[in-house]
């Protein structure tokens, strides 16, 4: 039971940008809390932690969007970099540049984060050839064709 619940979380982990989401997830709540100070200090401050808890808010969906909507990932990470690049300027120097670090890092993940891409082996090229080739010549197999995916806009082939 605990094991096939790892192995559906596994899966489900992969099929995703996860640690770019979880990256954007972190550096949303860090630029969000950072301003919720006691009503004191938040009245002293006036509209100008307004910025950080929409900014954060909005990075904190964005890194669920690349969760539940993989194919909207490359629009997910380049918002989530402006927005930590912006919020640099605009909410605390970036939640103490902590933010932003985590949130470029998270959106270039997101960005970056590929749905097929192949698996590396080191023990590839075991099986077949490997009668044939004998002890000293090392045969290495040809990697898998790559999965075709659904690209609702068209820009695959």
């Amino acid at each position: 039971m605990l094991l096939n619940l790892l192995r559906r979380w596994r899966r489900w982990r992969r099929s995703r940008p996860f640690w770019g989401g979880l990256f954007a997830i972190l550096a949303g709540s860090w630029i969000c809390v950072l301003p919720l100070a006691p009503l004191k200090i938040m009245l002293q401050q006036g509209v100008a932690g307004i910025p950080s808890v929409l900014m954060g808010i909005v990075m904190i969906v964005l890194g669920l969007t690349a969760w539940f909507s993989p194919p909207q990932r490359s629009l997910a990470g380049v918002l989530t970099t402006l927005i930590a690049t912006a919020a640099l300027v605009l909410s605390n120097l970036g939640g103490f540049l902590i933010g932003t670090l985590l949130g470029i890092l998270g959106g270039g993940l997101m960005f970056a984060w590929q749905p097929y891409a192949a698996r590396r082996t080191g023990k590839a090229g075991k099986a077949g050839k490997a009668e044939e080739a004998g002890p000293a010549e090392s045969v290495v197999a040809a990697p898998p064709p790559p999965t075709p995916h659904h690209d609702p806009q068209g820009a695959q082939p």
